[in-house]
């Protein structure tokens, strides 16, 4: 099962220009969604939008604050404005129905497609937020849809997307779910390299929270010993968040089972 984060949506992804961006981008990175969010005065659509991220966030990587995320995400509703700031509130409303999807909390798949269809009425091809809300909609399609080709096409469509918007942390994630489909297909080389770039990039940004799932599935395509030098080094990384994400238990418990998780 591919479990994802909110991949990047353009913000804290690069440090120097904004202190408050920094701290919250550090704090976000380190899984620490609620002091991040805490810096955030929802006052503006924009950081209405990016708080209710974050905590949407959350969410999706430790199975909790479901009711914070929902508060903060109907703020961010009744602020946004332009087309601009309703798509990507839809946006973040079909993600939060899609994490409680799928970790079983309830079933909101529906509410999920309808979400992200109405963001995908208001952003338009080609704006920074498209991507994202391409990679969502792959999200949708590979574990909800269980539709593994809208999923490759809806994740190729982000990768275009997040390296033409220049957003490295979506890559990180695009590259992970195409090398997931990859390995599913026995493609290994293919799915070696794209679990390769992903770490890589997490690594670069300091993304420590997505380091291990990236060490993980990075594994699932090794041969040993590399597969459990990696393994072992995810499961350091888990340890040391307190175990987050806690769908990562899951495919570090050994024996080390199924393939590409987010």
């Amino acid at each position: 099962m591919a479990h994802s984060a909110m991949a990047g949506s353009g913000w804290g992804t690069t440090e120097g220009d904004d202190p408050l961006q920094t701290a919250v981008w550090r704090l976000r990175s380190r899984a620490c969604w609620a002091d991040a969010a805490a810096l955030l005065q929802p006052v503006t659509a924009a950081t209405a939008l990016q708080r209710a991220a974050l905590l949407v966030e959350r969410c999706l990587y430790t199975e909790q604050g479901w009711e914070e995320a929902e508060d903060a995400l109907r703020t961010a509703e009744a602020l946004a404005h332009g087309d601009d700031e309703r798509g990507a509130a839809a946006c973040e409303r079909g993600q939060l129905a899609y994490a409680a999807t799928l970790h079983g909390v309830r079933d909101r798949a529906d509410e999920a497609r309808a979400a992200l269809g109405r963001a995908a009425a208001l952003i338009a091809p080609g704006a920074p937020g498209r991507a994202l809300l391409d990679f969502r909609r792959g999200l949708l399609a590979e574990n909800v849809t269980r539709s593994p080709q809208a999923a490759r096409a809806a994740y190729r469509r982000a990768h275009a997307g997040a390296t033409a918007h220049g957003d490295p942390l979506l890559l990180s994630f695009t590259w992970r779910h195409l090398a997931g489909l990859a390995l599913r297909d026995g493609e290994l080389a293919e799915a070696r390299h794209g679990f390769a770039e992903s770490l890589r990039i997490r690594e670069e940004l300091g993304y420590l929270v997505g380091t291990a799932p990236a060490l993980a599935s990075l594994a699932d395509a090794e041969a040993e010993p590399e597969a459990s030098r990696l393994r072992e080094e995810a499961r350091r990384l888990f340890r040391l968040l307190g175990g987050v994400p806690t769908w990562l238990a899951r495919q570090l418990a050994p024996p080390a089972a199924g393939a590409a998780t987010a």
